[in-house]
């Protein structure tokens, strides 16, 4: 019998998802891909693949999910399988400076970004960038890992050169500017079958652990912002807005579009001046059940019902 195969290394985040196709009677396998092999001479079975691949699997001691999970990918569209977010959506979620030249390719205005490799190139990664403040991140990264802010370069550079240096996996580090916001929030667009599903107002106020997954918790990272307790208590940290319906939705989905990638959460900042920034694509993407109750939007079962459709189609094809 076809099914959804769910290809991850994540238990914590898939169950979410498999939890709405039972609910939907969807019949599914899950692939966790931390180990496994492949018999490249064999055929695949027949369903639809939907890839949930997570750029952060390292931080789990998954490190080479990654790379099995292409090698699966590859072995799938070989055999033309019907895939939700391929190999080309895979590069791009382990990948910021992918993401950058894919998104700039849709002419989707990135922050300034320098990469480096190497500790002293760190440092004149930033003397190049040249702004009073500026970020550090990893370019294989996920749940906020490796950001830093700093304000000048002697604190850059007591960080890179002590005990906590946060060496990145791929050894790739972006030096970016820093883009202020005139209140402490970002905005995270949700995509299913490459079309916007809502977009969600995150407060930044506490740091940069921005994962809406319920086993996301936040961790003492360096803050962006100043904050206040009563911005905590007016208002939770993921709130999804009524209305968002700014230009940039057409390109992103333009963006989805050319890059095969159909599940997509995709987050952006606003600067003092009003000019939109990208600087993020998480095509793994989670939804807070918090913020979806409070409007009675479900990004899983929207998900789940359109792997459901995407089985009936294939399954009706295979008779014609």
């Amino acid at each position: 019998m076809s099914k959804v195969y769910i290809l991850h290394e994540n238990e914590e985040w898939t169950v979410h998802l498999t939890d709405r196709l039972d609910q939907l009677g969807i019949p599914y396998e899950s692939w966790h891909l931390d180990y496994g092999t492949i018999d490249l001479s064999e055929e695949p079975p027949e369903g639809v693949f939907y890839n949930r691949m997570s750029a952060s699997s390292h931080t789990r001691n998954h490190r080479f999910a990654p790379e099995f999970a292409e090698a699966v990918l590859a072995w799938l569209e070989r055999h033309g399988r019907t895939v939700i977010n391929g190999s080309r959506a895979l590069r791009l979620e382990v990948s910021k400076v992918n993401q950058y030249m894919a998104l700039n390719q849709q002419e989707i205005q990135t922050p300034k970004t320098i990469t480096a490799v190497g500790r002293n190139q760190i440092i004149e990664a930033a003397k190049q960038l040249d702004r009073a403040s500026f970020i550090t991140k990893h370019n294989r990264a996920g749940k906020g890992q490796g950001v830093q802010l700093f304000h000048s370069i002697e604190a850059l550079h007591q960080y890179v050169y002590s005990e906590g240096f946060d060496e990145p996996v791929d050894g790739i580090t972006l030096v970016q500017e820093y883009i202020e916001a005139p209140e402490p929030y970002i905005v995270r667009c949700e995509f299913i079958g490459g079309k916007l599903i809502y977009a969600v107002r995150v407060d930044t106020s506490e740091g940069f652990e921005l994962c809406p997954a319920d086993a996301c918790t936040i961790e003492d990272l360096h803050c962006p912002t100043e904050d206040t307790p009563q911005q905590k208590e007016e208002q939770p940290k993921f709130r999804i807005l009524d209305y968002f319906d700014d230009p940039v939705i057409e390109q992103y989905e333009q963006f989805l579009l050319e890059n095969n990638i159909e599940v997509a959460g995709i987050e952006c900042i606003q600067d003092q001046n009003g000019n939109l920034y990208t600087y993020d694509v998480n095509t793994n993407t989670n939804y807070n059940k918090e913020a979806e109750e409070q409007k009675d939007k479900f990004g899983m079962l929207e998900l789940a019902t359109y792997l459901g459709r995407k089985l009936e189609k294939k399954s009706i094809s295979s008779y014609v």
